[in-house]
């Protein structure tokens, strides 16, 4: 379990009580990884599968038929390893992750109504344990008020946090760093828009 029950109501106190200061709106998600990454172990072991006939080939003896088993039980054998997920997803390149985590974050943006507050204040706070990705993105209403690096700040401290395993820990802190910010840029107005006072966890 990435979250206690406890954890999930402190993040849920932190965000009601930096959402009184702003007519911005925060929305927290936290995903165990932005993609399955289900092809990965197929592609190499296809690559592995091609290479191995080669050496058996040429130095030995055996048929056609043989080697066509071992080119297969090869496939098969490094598929099996290859599926466990922490090697998985060291075998993404970095720059593929940080792109599937990217659109993850995106996509999740639109999803929670970010994009259709009527103040366009909305801030999504997202973070991806399997990529070891955290961002920040503010809506237009907010985003035109401020620089990338008014956010950078609660993305350290997320960042921080959760390389200590301190995930609940990390939210509360981000929170209260973008809470600053829309007190700042996005004072309170009526009507307040109203988003859940929550963090979705995705699995």
């Amino acid at each position: 379990m990435l979250l206690t029950e406890g954890d999930r109501e402190a993040i849920m106190a932190a965000i009601r009580d930096a959402e009184q200061r702003t007519r911005g709106q925060i929305v927290c998600v936290l995903a165990r990884s932005s993609s399955d990454y289900s092809a990965v172990p197929v592609q190499w072991a296809a690559v592995l599968a091609l290479i191995v006939p080669w050496p058996l080939i040429y130095l030995t003896n055996l048929s056609v038929q043989r080697i066509f088993l071992l080119q297969i039980a090869a496939f098969i054998l490094a598929v099996v390893i290859l599926s466990w997920s922490a090697l998985r997803i060291a075998l993404v390149p970095r720059a593929v992750r940080r792109a599937r985590a990217h659109r993850a974050a995106i996509e999740q943006f639109h999803l929670r109504g970010l994009a259709n507050t009527k103040h366009r204040c909305g801030v999504l706070i997202f973070a991806s344990m399997a990529e070891h990705y955290a961002r920040i993105i503010a809506d237009q209403g907010i985003a035109e008020k401020t620089k990338r690096a008014d956010w950078q700040d609660a993305v350290d401290a997320l960042t921080r946090h959760m390389h200590e395993k301190q995930i609940a820990a990390g939210f509360v802190a981000a929170i209260e760093r973008c809470g600053a910010v829309l007190a700042a840029q996005a004072p309170p107005a009526d009507p307040p828009d109203h988003l859940p006072d929550r963090i979705f966890v995705l699995s």
